[in-house]
């Protein structure tokens, strides 16, 4: 942006900060005189200039971000003119954010003050008010700023709140009308009214408005149903009852009245006119499917409430699913139902598939049946759950976790690196760290198995940057390190880390061992192996690790013991050959 433009945006945002008159691009080709700040008119010339120049300052720091710069401009400038309105309504917002709030006050009192009709300093102090909890200085602030701006309805509305606060229902009455003069005749203001009413105490205002509506919209049964429940709270049961009926012989199937006679089978005591109310409700084609969930759920809650008949429930829950088969909210409710009542994983699992099937993008349902068919190790069927997840939720890593696993444990190292690759692509900075270093880390596994180092590495690198304490990763890059020529610092730093979380793992152990063997540290390596050794708690011990003991002990002098463990190293199925040549050898050192 050019200096000029600049310059007249920044002129811009001061004259609208301090409240003055907004100057149209057309009013400024026609303009005789330059815009200037309003001043006292006591300031000299020079003074004047000076005021504006360091106010815009103020105002260009303020936009650059330069809040103590501003801060002391502002300082500065009411210095100059210690009658500037605009001045001390940007400091407040300083002293503000200072946590000084009663200096922050003061200043806006003085700008509302030096400019009694500028509405934005006027609500300022109104709202300051009201963060600090004084009503009583709210309500007369509010009560003038109303006087100066006789169109603003948000105003009325605010006072119509303190009003209540300060509990002036007469108050909030003569609002609420003045209200109505301004935006129309409105059923809400009638509404408000009759609110009040009842918190003034006074019933026959609050029923004589009610009924009004009531009979006002004869179409409408709402208020008629409305009104029957203000008279079932005013103990006014029999007239209650006659207006329930009355919607429901006209519209059988308003649920807003069958609810209402439901209350009102309730509190009569006829639980069985109660319950079929409530199965209308349930069972009802056209009931709205809120209603009928809010309804499930009680019928729920008071079945607990009784002693828990599960079979109850159940058979509710199957006849409104033949009612509403495609609804998934109930479809939802009975498989839940079915886990919290822990019914038999097959009767769950099936509730949950019925659930799939209309509602196939559903997280819920589709991660509970992969999570109860991990643990039967089917990873065929756990493969064909998680798979459309992908697809129905992208964003869902977990659906990509479990597909790649599972292909994974099929030995389809293909199909896994793909669904780990398609997952990678939708990490973001919210993602599961746990689920995202999995990823990589078999990733890390595969890409190994297949010869490619490079990106075997890569993938590890990935998953430590996620997760640094992901110890199967640190053991196994650490042992490829070594293994193939690597860093063996950073192998060794690696792998001390997985044996300091794991210092009874045989396999981590081993690993550390070997580190240390092939950094010719022989000593430290033969008391890792033994730990190794001792540790390992497989039935045999592997060819691998036996043959790594009889390296380290033949590095350590013990050459009996380290033929014996490359003898047993071919017994576990090590290579016979290449053991033989290395124990042929051993013999012939010395």
């Amino acid at each position: 942006m050019c200096k000029r433009a600049r310059y007249y945006l920044l002129l811009a945002i001061a004259v609208v900060a301090m409240g003055g008159q907004i100057v149209s691009a057309a009013s400024k080709k026609k303009a005789k005189k330059p815009v200037v700040l309003a001043v006292a008119d006591t300031l000299s010339y020079n003074d004047s200039r000076r005021y504006n120049y360091f106010f815009l300052e103020a105002v260009r720091q303020q936009g650059a971000g330069h809040y103590a710069a501003a801060f002391d401009l502002l300082n500065h400038c009411l210095d100059i003119n210690p009658k500037a309105a605009e001045a001390y309504f940007l400091r407040a917002r300083y002293l503000s954010m200072l946590r000084k709030d009663s200096l922050a006050l003061n200043d806006l009192e003085k700008a509302a003050s030096l400019q009694p009709g500028n509405a934005i300093y006027q609500e300022k102090v109104a709202q300051f008010y009201i963060g600090m909890g004084n009503f009583d200085k709210a309500t007369k602030a509010y009560e003038q700023l109303y006087a100066n701006n006789r169109d603003r309805s948000d105003v009325l509305n605010v006072l119509v709140q303190l009003y209540q606060q300060q509990k002036d229902y007469g108050k909030m009455i003569e609002a609420i009308n003045k209200m109505e003069e301004l935006e129309g005749v409105d059923d809400q203001f009638e509404m408000a009214k009759m609110n009040v009413y009842e918190m003034m105490g006074n019933t026959r205002k609050a029923y004589l408005t009610l009924k009004r509506l009531a009979d006002s919209h004869p179409n409408d049964k709402t208020f008629t149903v409305m009104l029957g429940n203000w008279l079932m709270q005013h103990k006014m049961r029999k007239a209650a009852y006659k207006l329930f009926a009355q919607t429901l012989k006209e519209e059988p199937d308003n649920t807003y009245a069958q609810s209402s006679m439901y209350d009102y089978y309730r509190s009569s005591g006829n639980d069985s006119l109660a319950r079929q109310m409530m199965d209308r409700i349930l069972l009802g084609k056209n009931t709205p499917a809120d209603s009928r969930m809010q309804f499930l759920k009680q019928a729920i809650q008071e079945n607990e409430q009784q002693g828990g008949d599960s079979m109850q429930i159940i058979h509710l829950l199957d006849r409104v699913r033949q009612v509403v088969p495609k609804d998934v909210q109930v479809a939802e409710m009975r498989a839940a139902y079915f886990q919290m009542k822990k019914m038999p994983t097959a009767v769950v699992d099936s509730a949950l598939m019925q659930l799939l099937d209309i509602a196939p993008d559903n997280v819920w349902a589709r991660f509970q049946l992969v999570q109860s068919k991990w643990a039967t190790q089917d990873w065929k069927l756990v493969a064909s759950l998680a798979e459309p997840g992908m697809l129905y939720n992208p964003d869902e890593m977990a659906f990509y976790y479990f597909t790649g696993l599972a292909r994974f444990y099929q030995e389809d190292d293909k199909g896994a690196l793909d669904a780990f690759q398609r997952g990678t692509a939708e990490i973001n900075d919210k993602s599961n760290p746990d689920i995202v270093s999995d990823f990589y880390a078999i990733m890390g596994d595969i890409y190994h198995s297949q010869g490619e180092k490079e990106k075997s590495y890569a993938a590890y690198d990935s998953c430590l940057q996620w997760k640094p304490d992901h110890i199967a990763t640190l053991n196994n890059y650490a042992y490829f390190l070594c293994t193939e020529g690597g860093n063996l610092k950073k192998a060794e730093e690696m792998s001390a880390k997985a044996v300091k979380a794991e210092p009874a793992n045989a396999t981590y152990l081993d690993t550390y061992a070997w580190i240390l063997f092939c950094e010719e540290r022989y000593a430290e390596a033969k008391f890792y192996m033994d730990a190794t050794l001792k540790n390992d708690t497989d039935s045999a011990v592997s060819a691998a690790v036996l043959e790594h003991a009889g390296d380290i002990y033949m590095k350590v002098g013990e050459k009996e013991q380290a033929l014996e463990f490359l003898q047993k190293a071919i017994e576990a199925g090590g290579d016979k050959d290449a053991l033989t040549r290395k124990m042929n050898l051993y013999r012939k050192e010395k």
